[in-house]
């Protein structure tokens, strides 16, 4: 006869399942990017390398103004739109002639028989940027000299100015595939969504409150995601995606972590983290400021 397990045990079971395929996510990524090195030719080898005439004028001249030494939140609000919601910012970013070459850099990846890691437990569709070969050369350039200047000023309070790692991917929505993102928070002190295109409609951004604001309590804005532009919010900002109604979205996501913040208490699941040697960035924990990077063993939430 089977024993009969109550919901105290099939907890504990699942629990420890997600701990076990937590243990493996790191060295099944390095393997597959250790393959996609060895197997994989880019159509455009350029895109993962970080050129400052990638970028939109307007972001230049906002980040060359949080560079300043004179530099103020309030000069800054005189240059950055923030959107209905709060602490929610919205600015173009990279020129729409990157973001047409990154989604064929991406697409081409996709039709080739190198294996692929999806970024999250939500998202089916979509790219792990690293794996792909785009933090070295791209994203760690672009976290480090672009995006730091303008989160110290903005997000001071909750991390904003030590933003020490990252996670990037991309994610896609399609008619026959994902169609929208279910309320969610990231893993993230701050997170950047870049709207890459195509050619889409509907599928706007939505946000409610903090994640400790009970749901009943909270009302939720609409911010429009337009073509080349990111949203810059804090990462336990609670939001969704709404469906598109027709083409294909791409974007692209970086999710970037300060291990000063995340160090005292795990941002996914409020607990001090248990941490064990993982690869990469792994989940933004330390041991100690300018350590390697560690993975937070017993947080059963990606």
């Amino acid at each position: 006869m089977l024993p009969i397990f109550n919901d105290d045990v099939k907890c504990a079971l699942q629990i420890a399942h997600e701990v076990e395929r937590r243990k493996c996510l790191g060295g099944k990524s390095a393997q597959r990017a250790a393959a996609i090195r060895d197997t994989y030719h880019p159509l455009h080898p350029h895109v993962y390398h970080l050129q400052e005439f990638y970028l939109a004028p307007e972001f230049k001249i906002l980040v060359d103004y949080c560079r300043s030494n004179d530099a103020s939140q309030e000069g800054l609000f005189r240059l950055i739109q923030e959107d209905a919601a709060p602490r929610v910012y919205r600015f173009p970013v990279f020129k729409r002639s990157f973001c047409e070459e990154l989604i064929s850099e991406l697409e081409h990846f996709e039709k080739s028989s190198a294996p692929k890691g999806r970024p999250n437990t939500m998202n089916n569709y979509g790219i792990l940027l690293n794996e792909l070969g785009f933090d070295e050369g791209f994203i760690t350039p672009f976290r480090e000299r672009y995006l730091l200047p303008v989160t110290s000023l903005l997000f001071s309070s909750c991390g904003g100015r030590c933003l020490d790692s990252h996670k990037a991917f991309v994610v896609k929505y399609d008619m026959d595939e994902d169609l929208e993102l279910c309320y969610h928070f990231d893993n993230s002190e701050v997170t950047l969504n870049v709207s890459l295109g195509k050619d889409f409609t509907e599928g706007n951004l939505y946000f409610g409150d903090m994640r400790q604001v009970p749901l009943s309590e909270t009302e939720c804005t609409e911010v429009e995601h337009r073509v080349t532009e990111g949203v810059l919010h804090r990462g336990q900002h609670m939001h969704g995606a709404l469906p598109i109604s027709s083409g294909q979205r791409w974007n692209l996501i970086i999710w970037m972590r300060a291990s000063q913040e995340r160090n005292i208490l795990c941002p996914m699941c409020n607990n001090k983290p248990t941490l064990v040697e993982g690869e990469g960035f792994a989940d933004g924990f330390t041991n100690n400021p300018g350590t390697s990077f560690l993975q937070n063993l017993t947080c059963t939430f990606t």
